[in-house]
């Protein structure tokens, strides 16, 4: 994987948050954690991931507001949306992030593998 992987995470769970860290830095990535939308907004230009996780449930502004955010600003980075509340809600996610024009966009279930994590985190070098 390239140095030049940034992934930008936004989760209200500061565990998880510290959790999907350890695992994208143990494959090279540059991580900044966030815990609300309006630090991953403040966080979002200066870092210019090149991934982003995305919780959906989240107090304050939520996944589905930060999707519209994204949109509006042309994001290319590719879009990992997560969500712990049921399926649906994230394929929803992906659906309205496709049609704004973000791609590619994967969606996870919490709680997923490691493995899992790994295998979606490794794919993105190579999309």
């Amino acid at each position: 994987m390239s140095n030049a992987e940034r992934l930008l995470i936004c989760d209200d769970e500061p565990a998880f948050g510290r959790y999907v860290r350890n695992v994208a830095e143990d494959m090279g990535y540059r991580v900044v954690v966030t815990s609300s939308g309006q630090e991953f907004i403040a966080s979002y230009e200066a870092f210019q991931p090149t991934t982003i996780i995305l919780d959906m449930v989240m107090p304050g502004l939520d996944g589905n507001e930060l999707i519209l955010w994204l949109a509006e600003r042309r994001c290319a980075a590719r879009l990992i949306i997560i969500t712990g509340f049921t399926p649906d809600y994230a394929e929803h996610a992906k659906v309205l992030a496709e049609y704004k024009g973000l791609r590619p966009v994967i969606t996870l279930s919490k709680p997923f593998e490691v493995a899992d994590l790994r295998a979606v985190l490794g794919a993105q070098g190579s999309s």
